[in-house]
């Protein structure tokens, strides 16, 4: 189990990320816009700049939603290689069964 810290944390950079979408989305199209001046694009890239630094997607790590663990997690069901395996195991995960070969 991960700290509280950390889960409330990524919480806080999530809020964050959803916040600035579409104000850096619109800065981006900005600075590759070609039609623009190299003074307008500058101006554009500087205020991307001053966004906050966890607004940034980049940031954003994938957790497992039990457990909070960063590492070996499954995209598709949002949790970690373990609680996986044991919610398989038990027949929670419909679909998936266990391999034998």
């Amino acid at each position: 189990m991960s700290k509280v810290s950390i889960v409330e944390r990524q919480k806080r950079r999530e809020a964050l990320v959803a916040k600035y979408a579409s104000k850096r989305a619109a800065l981006k199209a900005q600075v590759v816009d070609g039609s623009l001046s190299l003074e307008q694009r500058w101006e554009a890239q500087k205020q991307l700049q001053q966004l906050p630094r966890n607004a940034s997607p980049v940031r954003l790590v994938n957790r497992c939603q039990l457990t909070g663990r960063p590492r070996g997690v499954f995209r598709r069901f949002q949790l970690g290689r373990n609680k996986l395996r044991e919610m398989a195991m038990r027949g929670d995960v419909p679909g998936v069964v266990k391999a034998s070969w």
